[in-house]
């Protein structure tokens, strides 16, 4: 898979909110000591809606080898990082959560992609919890997104996008209690929109991109976009996984750009 989400070093944004993602009322709580004390993130399946049952069953059982044949290094390098994989209840049923990166971004321009990027070290250990703050926080300051009304519920295995160094955790997450979100720097996000899951598993939408240098993935043609590399790769596997794919025709071909 390439590099569908385009991950950039963050600081704090325009915009971005004070406080941390996971805690009830999004602050940082402090120990008697003064010092930081990192509010806790868990993971849960209780109260998800049934249809949301196979994903977690599925994040429970797959394999990395399982999702792609990138996987991160065994010495341990690369760059640590988290995409949220959102899914929500819009008005044409299960829906999932993605943006699209501005168009005059250095890299992967116009792409869209899941809101994620690197861990900062206030995320916490990258080993437990740090990965699903991380997915939060990044999601807050790249679509507003309140992270209160977000249910975490299950994490695929690392994925490896060597083209960037990114060792990607995949959190996934219910959206509980919707809230309004939209693009928070017009610099980095062109826009924040929702894809209807019918939409995904619909084979008229699905296709195979092929990149310059030979390599081929899935893709889909949703919302008025080519939603490929690391983020279809995601999906494609979460719908076969899910049980949700319908049988597509993989000879359907969209051609990339060296700028892709």
């Amino acid at each position: 898979m390439s590099d569908g989400n385009g991950f950039e070093g963050h600081g704090q944004r325009p915009g971005q909110k004070p406080g941390r993602p996971g805690s009830p009322d999004g602050h940082t709580r402090l120990s008697p000591n003064g010092h930081e004390r990192l509010s806790p993130v868990r993971l849960s399946t209780e109260g998800l809606p049934a249809w949301l049952d196979p994903v977690a069953r599925a994040a429970d059982s797959v394999q990395p080898t399982q999702l792609s044949r990138f996987l991160p290094p065994a010495s341990g390098a690369g760059r640590q990082s988290a995409v949220l994989i959102l899914f929500g209840e819009g008005t044409h049923g299960p829906e999932l959560l993605l943006m699209e990166r501005s168009g005059s971004l250095r890299s992967h321009a116009g792409q869209p992609s899941f809101p994620g990027g690197s861990l900062d070290p206030e995320d916490g250990d990258p080993l437990t919890d740090g990965p699903l703050r991380a997915a939060l926080r990044e999601a807050e300051e790249e679509t507003g997104l309140d992270p209160r009304g977000v249910q975490l519920f299950g994490v695929l295995p690392k994925l490896f996008i060597p083209v960037s160094d990114f060792v990607v955790t995949p959190v996934l997450g219910w959206w509980r209690t919707p809230t309004p979100v939209g693009v928070v720097d017009p610099a980095e996000t062109a826009r924040v929109f929702t894809v209807p899951v019918s939409d995904l598993t619909d084979p008229g939408n699905r296709a195979t991109t092929v990149h310059p240098s030979g390599h081929q993935g899935p893709a889909f043609l949703v919302e008025s976009a080519l939603v490929w590399g690391f983020t279809a790769g995601v999906i494609d596997r979460i719908l076969h996984f899910a049980g949700w794919e319908r049988p597509w025709d993989r000879t359907k071909q969209v051609p990339l750009d060296w700028r892709a």
